[in-house]
């Protein structure tokens, strides 16, 4: 099959799957399997189209066009390749511990939970696919949309109003700030092609450009920049593996992955540089990682601050696509990935200790090590990833960004990134380490195993060896990362060191 037709399969058979699953949503076992099976599908289906990226080429497809200039179009490069590969190849293992989580909680509405997470993929396969910044909005959308009703899938007064701030700020960022942002762009440069180098310099001044990174990044609501952060914190009433989704699979690496494409492939990050409020959203970045941190370790609920991590944790990629730099650019790209498999681990075993043990806060967790050594363990391992420490895969973006800022002559937002991974000690590891060395509450015994559902086991041992396996295997990584800039001539043949 030709590139162009792989990729119209790739953001065909989420839909398609969501429409089997639909019909088959009456026999559980057989819907799960088409879920499982167009996961799989899908991810192959990524897989094959990677040669040709590695290889240099950029193949792609016109869809429609709606008038001249105006199209609806696919174009795969290597930063769409990384997001890509990141949403297709979770989709599998989140399935696997969806099984495991909705069956052992006997989650109402299961059907549709599968329906609308296969439209999600869709949408975050058209994300990655995007030619332009019209057809990455109209999926953009989809994708908000379409988690909406997972969000939602409780259906309590809490879910419900953690649904309203979901939509009501995704929306009204995009409509307000990014739909202008798009309109204005296309009217000053005459196109909204993203291109090698970027599609602004000789088109916008200072002034217009400033203000246009503005509504792009701010636009962005699922980048999840202070202070349009709230949905993401709201949204963990939803099941755990939604909050997967929203952290890891596709909805806030959609986000960060718009703020990155857009930066190198419509202003250039040569251009990029020279616009003053690049400078100050690195900063507004900074803060966002700092305080998001800060805030993580007020939360006692084990969910929330994770979800406060997840704020912190996108704002390194925001600062990299801000720093203008190119290691900064492949540092950012890198965490796109590093910080997916490690968010979506800690995730994983947060549902698994709510599904095995009922147990939600963090201060309820003591001794659970015995009860969920499984579980604690992948924890304990996907918190190292996040924090950067060898030999975990966590290390080499944190490493590109600390580089970033050095080329970008930012040593103050070098100490931000340094603050955050101590910040990151903090309050991470204090729940692994309650839960092996501290005793059970009074009168609570815990000491006969009583871990998760074994598909969601199994799931969460999968993710986090890959945090492992990726510190060992990061030179592939590296090189589509570099493939971003290489195109531009930004950066030749760094080393990975």
């Amino acid at each position: 099959m030709n590139p162009a037709n792989l990729i119209l399969l790739a953001v065909g058979l989420p839909l398609a799957g969501a429409v089997l699953i639909r019909l088959a949503g009456t026999w559980p076992n057989l819907r799960e399997a088409v879920t499982l099976s167009t996961a799989a599908l899908l991810f192959v289906t990524v897989l094959q189209l990677l040669p040709e990226v590695q290889a240099g080429a950029q193949p792609g497809i016109v869809l429609h066009q709606m008038l001249p200039g105006i199209t609806i179009a696919f174009k795969l490069e290597p930063l769409g390749m990384i997001f890509a590969l990141v949403a297709s190849g979770l989709w599998i293992v989140t399935s696997i511990y969806a099984i495991g989580y909705m069956r052992a909680h006997h989650e109402d509405n299961q059907t549709r939970f599968y329906v609308c997470f296969a439209i999600a993929l869709c949408g975050a396969m058209g994300i990655a696919f995007a030619a332009n910044l019209l057809t990455l909005f109209l999926f953009y959308e989809l994708l908000t949309l379409s988690t909406w009703p997972l969000v939602t899938h409780a259906g309590t007064a809490e879910a419900r109003r953690g649904g309203r701030t979901y939509l009501g700020i995704l929306l009204f960022t995009s409509i307000t700030f990014l739909l202008p942002a798009v309109i204005w762009t296309w009217s000053v440069t005459g196109t909204t092609d993203f291109t090698a180098g970027g599609i602004m310099a000789g088109h916008a001044g200072p002034g217009v450009a400033a203000v246009l990174l503005l509504l792009f990044v701010f636009g962005t609501g699922k980048a999840a920049l202070m202070p349009f952060h709230r949905w993401l914190p709201g949204a963990m009433v939803a099941p755990a593996p939604v909050s997967a989704l929203l952290h890891a699979v596709a909805v806030v690496k959609a986000g960060v992955f718009t703020v990155l494409k857009i930066s190198v492939y419509i202003f250039g990050i040569d251009f990029l540089a020279e616009v003053p409020m690049g400078e100050v959203l690195a900063w507004i970045a900074g803060a966002t990682i700092l305080l998001g941190s800060i805030i993580a370790m007020r939360q006692d609920n084990l969910k929330r601050r994770l979800a406060y991590s997840t704020v912190s944790q996108l704002s390194y990629i925001v600062l990299g696509a801000m720093l203008a730099s190119p290691l900064a650019v492949i540092g950012g790209a890198m965490h796109i990935v590093t910080h997916a498999v490690g968010k979506i681990t800690l995730f994983f075993c947060a549902g698994a200790i709510d599904v095995a043990l009922h147990k939600k806060e963090i201060s309820d967790m003591r001794g659970i090590g015995r009860a969920m050594p499984f579980t604690m363990t992948a924890f304990f391992v996907a918190s190292l990833s996040v924090i950067g420490l060898p030999p975990l895969a966590g290390l080499w973006s944190k490493w590109y960004l600390a580089l970033g800022t050095l080329q970008a002559d930012e040593i103050m937002l070098l100490g931000v990134l340094m603050i955050s991974s101590l910040l990151n000690v903090a309050y991470l590891l204090p729940i692994p380490i309650r839960a092996f060395f501290s005793r059970p509450a009074d009168g609570e015994t815990i000491s006969s195993l009583r871990e998760a559902p074994l598909p969601s086991v199994v799931a969460l041992l999968v993710t986090a060896a890959l945090c492992v396996a990726l510190f060992f295997t990061a030179e592939p990584l590296f090189r589509l990362a570099e493939g971003i800039l290489t195109q531009t001539g930004a950066v030749q043949g760094t080393p990975l060191q």
